[in-house]
Formats: C-alpha cells, sequence, structure tokens
C-alpha cells in the first residue's frame, strides 16, 4: 500500500490542526477530511471509508471506543488523547496505536509506520489467500464418515438444509449430504464460478441452461428461483455475459 487514507477525529480544533499539519508533511498519509464531531465522522465514514483514523477517546455524543465499534471493516484507528489510563483500553480494540497529547511528530511517525506495516502484512496475506484459492480445484467433505473430493467442475449445484447441505454432482445419482453450513460452503468455493441465488441454493454459473422472465434458473434437474436479496448480484452477472 503506497499510500493510505485517512480522517482526523477530536473535538478541540487546535488537535485537529496539528495533526493535519502532521499529515501534510508525511508522504504515505492523504487526509480526507478532519472531522470536530464523532457523529458527523460516523455519518461520513459509512458512504467514505478510508484505511486508517487519528482520533480522540474523550469526545461528547460518541466517544473514540464506541467510535472505533462502528467504524467500517478495514479502517484502522490511531487513537490520539490526554489521558495514558485509556491506553489498555485502545488495544483491546485492535488499535494500531496510542499517541499521548502533545503529540510530538516523531512519535506520530512511528505510529504511522506500524500502520503501514500492519496494511502490508494484510495485503501479503490476502494475496497469499487469493493465490491458493487460484490453485484450487477441489474440496474435500466428509459424507457417511469418510472424507471425499469433489472437483468443482462436477459440482452442479448446492442445496441448505439447516445444519447439512446437499452437493448435486455430475454423474452421481444420489447428492452428497455432509454437515456444513451454507456460508461455510460459499467462502470454500470459486467465487468467479459459484454464486448464491437464494438462501438454500449456490449454483455453478456455467451450468444454468435458461433463466426465465420470473428469475427462475433451470440447473440440473431443478428450478430455482433468484430471491430479491440475491437478485441484484445476479442480474449484474448476467447483463455482463
Amino acid at each position: 500500500m503506497s499510500i493510505i487514507t485517512c480522517i482526523i477525529v477530536d473535538d478541540e480544533p487546535l488537535a485537529v490542526k496539528l495533526l493535519e499539519s502532521f499529515v501534510a508533511k508525511t508522504p504515505q498519509l492523504q487526509l480526507e477530511h478532519s472531522f470536530t464531531d464523532s457523529v458527523e465522522a460516523l455519518a461520513w465514514l459509512k458512504e467514505h471509508p478510508v484505511n486508517l483514523a487519528f482520533m480522540d477517546i474523550q469526545m461528547p455524543d460518541l466517544n473514540g471506543m464506541e467510535l472505533s465499534h462502528m467504524l467500517p471493516e478495514g479502517t484502522k484507528v490511531i487513537f490520539t488523547t490526554a489521558f495514558k489510563e485509556y491506553a489498555f483500553e485502545s488495544y483491546e480494540v485492535s488499535a494500531i496505536d496510542f499517541l499521548l497529547k502533545p503529540i510530538r511528530y516523531n512519535k506520530f511517525i512511528a505510529a504511522v509506520e506500524k500502520a503501514e506495516q500492519w496494511f502490508k502484512r494484510t495485503e501479503v496475506q490476502e494475496e497469499r489467500v487469493e493465490s491458493r484459492n487460484e490453485r484450487r480445484e477441489t474440496m474435500f467433505i466428509r459424507v457417511d464418515g469418510e472424507l471425499r473430493q469433489i472437483s468443482f467442475d462436477r459440482i452442479i449445484y448446492v442445496e441448505g438444509m439447516k445444519d447439512y447441505v446437499r452437493f448435486h454432482i455430475e454423474g452421481e445419482r444420489q447428492p452428497w449430504t455432509t454437515h456444513m453450513t451454507m456460508k461455510a460452503v460459499e467462502d470454500a468455493l470459486p467465487q468467479d464460478t459459484f454464486m448464491r441465488i437464494n438462501r438454500s441454493y449456490i449454483v455453478r454459473l456455467d451450468k444454468i441452461r435458461t433463466v426465465d422472465r420470473n428469475m427462475c434458473v433451470y440447473i440440473g434437474d431443478e428450478i430455482i428461483r433468484v430471491t430479491e436479496a440475491y437478485r441484484e448480484d445476479f442480474e449484474r452477472y448476467c447483463s455482463e455475459r
């Protein structure tokens, strides 16, 4: 990650100006917005997520600790406060660092470097997961007490049944039933070839024969309705083909 996008949230205007000056002379940071109102910051973040938030703790209406639990996924925090007693609590919410006011630039840049290292590690981990997913062409499931390997290209669709799922597979007269959740199956299957089209069904997209005007999918021996929660993603997939 070459540039870290960030915001500043502090109810003290002078503290905001100091942090803005620090960000301005730190090349790896890009300031997106500053706030003196934590509630306003939260509303803005829902539409404009950033990588990092420099955030005071003691603020009216919504304090920094409370706000840290409401941030978009992927937004990390560096707390800035005059009260060192919050240090332990800040690490409990997985803050990158804790800066005690008055903040010196050398402490600020050290915290930014910690953030850089965290984002770099996260990127490497995500790349490794993507690489493993690209190489994987099969998965193992437990059926009747034994592990069976399924090739992804043989799966027609997957049917959810409470705590169990049924894999409908080409060349198999009966589906393979295993103890899994639909979420676990969804995470295990390649996202570019499989799609969940309603709460109880995941289909292999290239096995679909027809989609009728009622958004019913004809696949294998089954007719499956695309429900409203999944319709937008499915229609987008169809329009791109």
